[in-house]
């Protein structure tokens, strides 16, 4: 089955959103966000973003609330590091992309619109931009974030 998925980022962006750190209540299991987690170890969560740029599209966090990725001690950039070779060898298992766009938005003109540092793995696929994309300005996705959560936590596992 596929979805169209109206993808509209200023809406999001300017919205009604819970008050405190998103990333820190998804952490905490908070009621007021929906938890898209899929994985996590000592030092970070990762979660299947809830408006992704394409199937497959994760973020990954630290768990302490930080915003620079300086702040990080050299441990946890280790772990972070076994993190994401552990979240690409999963997404090539479940979603077999073609590519892959890994990067952090620090700051709010960088597109950082959490104030808590997360890392950006958005899969890439041949030929993905679609007509809907070009003219309307909407994204299509082949997979509901939801349906990728439960792919993911299953081979993630494995």
């Amino acid at each position: 089955m596929e979805y169209f998925f109206n993808f509209d980022k200023i809406a999001y962006l300017k919205g009604k959103r819970p008050e405190g750190c998103i990333l820190c209540k998804i952490r905490d299991g908070d009621d007021d966000v929906e938890r898209l987690v899929a994985a996590e170890t000592e030092s970070f969560v990762v979660s299947v973003n809830l408006y992704p740029y394409n199937p497959g599209h994760l973020i990954v966090f630290p768990k302490r609330h930080v915003i620079d990725l300086r702040e990080l001690g050299k441990p946890e950039r280790r772990e972070l590091d076994e993190v994401v070779d552990r979240c690409l060898a999963t997404l090539d298992a479940t979603h077999n992309p073609g590519g892959y766009n890994i990067g952090y938005n620090m700051g709010l003109v960088a597109g950082a619109s959490i104030e808590h540092l997360h890392l950006h793995i958005i899969p890439r696929y041949p030929r993905e931009i679609g007509i809907a994309e070009l003219i309307a300005g909407a994204r299509v996705l082949v997979e509901d974030p939801r349906t990728t959560l439960a792919r993911f936590k299953a081979a993630y596992r494995a």
